[in-house]
């Protein structure tokens, strides 16, 4: 008969097997008319009692065991950070690309006059937006807004007045909140009550005029098909591939950390019938393994057998996971959820645009400049009439570099359009006509 013992990093007996999920491992192997069911606290220290559901193969004991369910990270905001933005690199040059390149874009005022609109150099509104407070410039302001909005699905945006001001009028002061920090306070009209935000012990409540919907709170979020009052986090849609791409990252540290260690069965086989190692016999080999099989320092060391045993490896090689593939292909997903061209990201056998440039061109076309305007038609919604009528904040796509190659082809093209006059290629163009 032989003994197979399973050994796993420290060579002891399996007592009991659980997932991440805490579920009980049972285990089931079947041959021809015999079903036997196998618990995994069946190896106890030098016994094994068979039962009459044991099966032999060629005189040799062996137990299996399943794959267990799939284990996802939870659905929240603190997941969301720790996982998706602060332990994923692919999900955190994402949100970085994104966020950064959307601040450095410029805001242009306009003053609105019928149907013209004449560009304001100097206002108030402009002041505030380059300097939303007194720890934060322009660029660290909105790179927070947009990040926590790619991050939770939600931003939070509170505007400070003066006392000597009438209220929502002339804002000082912006500034951004937590989004796990701040709850809505649903209403019945289908417009929120107001939101609560709740640092430790301390609770602010900021309500929300019920006929105007006027508040101190911006409240930006993104589509959410299953929530009325909260936005649906890209990172959501991503998690599974975010945790295939974490576990994978795991698994390299572990096998690059514990190469050497042995990671299967020894198959211990007896010819006068005993299948079973003394305490003496068990502790020696296990302090044998431990000691000089195990650890980087042993790495590539042979593992030398006696007295009939057999080593089987049980554990799955680099090339049965398709290790690289897997990681790959997970953050292909991840930058598909976020809009981002994977060629930006260095990932290898997606050359999906000829080249960089035109990768960087597609990611501001549909992904930066749909998110800037759409924050910006919130500030004009609820920011801008803070400040009077008849303005409309916009920005400049003529500072954006990415785009001037698509700004050259067309100006080349209006340009050679013999049968359009001067004035009709200037209106093409955004121009005022020729005086």
């Amino acid at each position: 008969m032989k003994k197979l013992l399973h050994l796993s990093f420290n060579i002891l007996p399996i007592k009991n097997f659980s997932t991440k999920n805490n579920i009980k491992s049972n285990f089931y192997i079947k041959t021809k008319n015999i079903k036997m069911k196998i618990f995994s606290n069946l190896l106890k220290k030098n016994q094994l009692k068979e039962t009459k559901n044991n099966i032999f193969y060629n005189d040799t004991k062996s137990y299996f065991q399943q794959l267990g369910k799939p284990v996802w990270s939870s659905r929240n905001y603190e997941k969301f950070s720790d996982e998706g933005y602060i332990k994923n690199v692919i999900t955190y040059k994402c949100i970085s690309m994104i966020a950064k390149n959307s601040s450095t874009v410029p805001f242009i005022l306009y003053e609105k006059t019928g149907n013209k609109k004449e560009v304001i150099k100097n206002h108030k509104l402009l002041n505030l937006l380059k300097r939303p407070n007194p720890m934060q410039n322009k660029f660290e302001f909105f790179e927070s807004l947009y990040s926590f909005k790619l991050i939770a699905g939600n931003s939070y945006m509170k505007a400070i007045f003066s006392q000597n001001e009438e209220y929502f009028s002339n804002p000082k002061e912006l500034f951004i909140l937590r989004p796990d920090r701040m709850t809505v306070i649903a209403g019945s009209n289908g417009l929120p009550m107001g939101y609560k935000y709740k640092v430790n012990n301390s609770t602010k409540n900021f309500y929300v005029n019920s006929i105007t919907g006027k508040s101190e709170i911006l409240h930006l979020k993104n589509f959410n098909p299953t929530d009325d009052w909260y936005g649906l986090s890209p990172i959501e849609s991503a998690a599974y591939s975010i945790d295939q791409h974490n576990e994978a990252g795991q698994w390299n540290q572990a096998m690059l950390q514990n190469g050497a260690r042995p990671s299967g069965a020894l198959i211990v086989k007896s010819e006068n019938g005993n299948s079973f190692l003394t305490e003496e016999q068990f502790d020696r080999l296990k302090n044998q393994l431990d000691k000089e099989f195990s650890g980087s320092d042993n790495a590539g060391k042979p593992l030398l057998l006696e007295g009939g045993l057999e080593w089987k490896e049980m554990s799955l090689s680099p090339r049965d996971m398709d290790f690289l593939n897997i990681k790959n292909s997970s953050a292909r997903d991840i930058a598909l959820a976020f809009g981002v061209p994977a060629q930006l990201l260095g990932i290898p056998g997606d050359n999906t645009y000829n080249n960089m440039a035109e990768a960087r061109l597609s990611l501001w076309e549909q992904t930066i400049i749909p998110f800037i305007e759409n924050i910006i038609d919130a500030l004009n919604s609820w920011l801008v009439p803070m400040f009077g009528d008849g303005l409309e904040l916009g920005y400049d796509k003529d500072a954006i570099s990415p785009l001037a190659l698509r700004r050259d082809n067309l100006w080349n093209r209006i340009g050679n359009a013999d049968f359009l006059s001067e004035d009709e290629k200037r209106e093409i163009l955004g121009l005022d006509k020729k005086r």
